[in-house]
């Protein structure tokens, strides 16, 4: 379930990187398309199961999504999930909703 699996990529031989691909003395970039990943509704909400996790010292997402998911790389679903882009906006004490079927979430947020 890679995050880019369904986005478009552009073999990029632009002039205006030629420094860069011949610094890497390659032909083209590849460049990824970015997703565009969705809010996920009220409904959706409530049509998905979570786990409440209470945010406190030491905690990060890589290591929630490692302990919810089987691996780090993850991490942004708990944190789009919960509109907190980083955990510099996450308060000790502050409730997180750790959706906990990973397909299921990836679909909401339309990355899968």
């Amino acid at each position: 379930m890679p995050r880019y699996k369904s986005s478009k990529i552009l073999n990029n031989n632009s002039e205006f990187y030629k420094f860069l691909r011949d610094k890497r003395g390659i032909k083209n970039l590849r460049h990824y398309n970015t997703p565009i990943i969705h809010n996920p509704s009220t409904a959706d909400r409530v049509m998905t199961s979570t786990v409440s996790h209470v945010w406190k010292y030491g905690d990060r997402y890589y290591k929630l999504a490692a302990q919810y998911y089987g691996t780090a790389k993850y991490w942004w679903v708990i944190a789009w999930w919960n509109g907190r882009p980083t955990e510099a906006l996450v308060q000790n004490g502050t409730v997180l909703q750790i959706p906990t079927n990973l397909e299921d979430a990836l679909t909401i947020l339309g990355t899968y």
